[in-house]
């Protein structure tokens, strides 16, 4: 059952994130690279559910890019790209599940942004596409790292949760005080830790709940 889970939220994402970035982020005609809602993905994945499984999510989401219109590339040059970089952010997986700020995602998502923007551009160079060497290099991995640090608090700590709830992962209900890597990006700078968000919430409700008993008391002393 949780394999099962796995596949379908992974083929949901996966398609969906292919349908947005084709239609909309495409389309925005933004200077330099295209914001790579699909990497971000299988970042998310590949952090919750480790580098084997990462590695396989990153060749399906990448197949996909590669069959897609309008490709204008070779046939498993992208399903590379993101096979490897599914592989190495799954490494990055802590073993405990738990990051305790925002600085351990965001730099894997920087990383993920490079390392797959010149992994991409070396392929093609093998195979005698230059396209990148006239576009800039160095402009596609600027641009590529700013759009995908806009759009990853928005996108991978949803994807994450969703992930750990689909499996019935018991860190997405843990109430510790450190926070989970999904919570990374929205813990980060608050001051406040989800987990110690709920403690208060729920020492509120007890001593509401007390207030209101020693009410009732009260009333039949008279």
């Amino acid at each position: 059952m949780m394999l099962f889970n796995r596949i379908l939220l992974s083929t949901t994402l996966v398609v969906v994130a292919l349908v947005v970035q084709v239609s909309i982020l495409a389309r925005l005609q933004l200077p330099g690279a295209v914001p790579d809602l699909l990497l971000l993905v299988v970042v998310a994945l590949a952090l919750v559910y480790g580098h084997v499984s990462g590695a396989l999510i990153g060749f399906g989401a990448g197949l996909l890019v590669d069959l897609a219109p309008p490709a204008d590339h070779a046939v498993g040059r992208y399903a590379l790209v993101l096979c490897v970089i599914g592989y190495l952010v799954g490494l990055a997986k802590p073993e405990n599940g738990q990051l305790r700020s925002a600085t351990g995602p965001m730099a894997i998502v920087v990383a993920a942004a490079v390392g797959s923007t010149l992994l991409y551009a070396g392929v093609g160079a093998l195979v005698g596409d230059n396209a990148a060497r006239h576009v800039g290099l160095v402009s596609l991995l600027i641009t590529a790292v700013i759009y995908d640090l806009l759009l990853a608090p928005f996108t991978v700590p949803l994807i994450m949760a969703l992930a750990r709830r689909a499996e019935n992962d018991p860190l997405a209900e843990s109430t510790g005080t450190g926070t989970d890597v999904a919570s990374g990006f929205l813990a980060n700078g608050t001051g406040l830790r989800i987990g110690e968000q709920r403690g208060v919430l729920r020492m509120r409700a007890a001593r509401n709940r007390a207030a209101r008993a020693g009410r009732i008391k009260g009333v039949k002393r008279l």
